[in-house]
């Protein structure tokens, strides 16, 4: 991204990359203090809104991206399991809905659907929508007349990560190029479809990058309603095994950097979290994260549990977050 970005766009703050790296340079105990000025100016800061994902199928997937236990490419634990019946997915949904979530989120591992396939995923969309639930879909790359069938259906929300920063992009993923994600979010917007779009973080990237991600996301137009900061999950057979951890505190640092340059959108504590102890969670929240995954699995890896979950939030004092935000 180039750093002589313009300073504004239609009255939005346009970030540059060495505006987000001067962020993450900020001592810990100012950039703690800036993100949850932010979070209170737009959101009650003992409020989180919790989301459950299942995967719908799962493995098999013709994508080599560098970190998931789903890509045909890697030889991982993962069996591959066909597309659910939609009776199974309702019964999971409410579950998910009676454990306290408001959003449920149903990934396939795809390139993209095909036709068929997708006739299955609205009829899941329709079943979840009409229980009272927020929906949402992680389907791989979208084409637009895709995208109008999601929005007739009433999806609400459609997930689609960058990943990572664009000149970082093609050490983890070459079977599909950045352009490509990029087109799949114009799409979902042109259908009125809510954006939900972040990135995984710890896969060997620099900070730099880690900011110029940041401001990818930041200056995407508009901001996504959702964004999902993930924690590298090291599963063996995949390329990235064996990489080096993040430091936890730089975690927390993009949050936080996350929180200030997206300051209307949900900032999800995502992938990673079921490895997390409480006080690193805490301290995640004190950042600005104010979403999370409920629920014992993200599509193939461990969550942190519900009852857990909950635990935590009585000792922080955090109640869920009402639907419709």
């Amino acid at each position: 991204m180039n750093d002589r970005a313009p300073v504004s766009m239609e009255g939005r703050k346009v970030w540059t990359v060495a505006e987000v790296e001067a962020l993450f340079a900020l001592p810990f105990n100012d950039l703690m203090f800036r993100a949850q000025t932010v979070q209170r100016e737009h959101f009650d800061p003992n409020e989180v809104q919790v989301s459950t994902l299942l995967s719908i199928k799962t493995g098999g997937c013709s994508e080599d991206c560098g970190y998931c236990s789903q890509s045909a490419h890697h030889d991982t634990p993962v069996e591959r399991e066909p597309l659910m019946d939609v009776a199974e997915v309702v019964e999971a949904a409410q579950k998910a809905k009676e454990s306290g979530a408001t959003r449920f989120c149903m990934g396939a591992a795809w390139r993209g659907p095909n036709q068929k396939d997708l006739r299955t995923v609205l009829e899941m969309v329709r079943a979840v929508k009409g229980m009272g639930l927020e929906t949402c879909v992680t389907l791989g790359m979208l084409k637009e007349e895709q995208a109008a069938q999601l929005k007739d259906a009433g999806l609400d929300y459609y997930n689609h990560n960058l990943d990572t920063a664009q000149e970082f992009y093609g050490q983890v993923i070459t079977t599909h190029g950045y352009e490509e994600r990029v087109d799949t979010l114009h799409h979902v917007r042109k259908a009125g479809i809510k954006v939900c779009s972040g990135g995984i973080v710890g896969m060997g990237e620099t900070r730099a990058q880690r900011a110029a991600l940041v401001a990818q996301l930041a200056n995407l137009d508009p901001v996504p309603e959702s964004v999902p900061i993930n924690m590298l999950i090291q599963v063996e057979g995949t390329p990235l095994a064996g990489a080096e951890s993040l430091d936890p505190l730089e975690f927390v640092r993009t949050i936080a950097v996350a929180r200030i340059t997206m300051p209307t959108s949900l900032v999800r504590l995502s992938a990673g979290r079921g490895e997390m102890a409480e006080s690193l969670q805490a301290m995640c929240f004190l950042a600005g994260a104010n979403s999370i995954f409920y629920g014992d699995k993200l599509l193939t890896t461990d969550n942190a549990e519900t009852h857990s979950d909950q635990v935590l939030f009585d000792k922080l004092g955090i109640r869920a977050m009402a639907a419709g935000h």
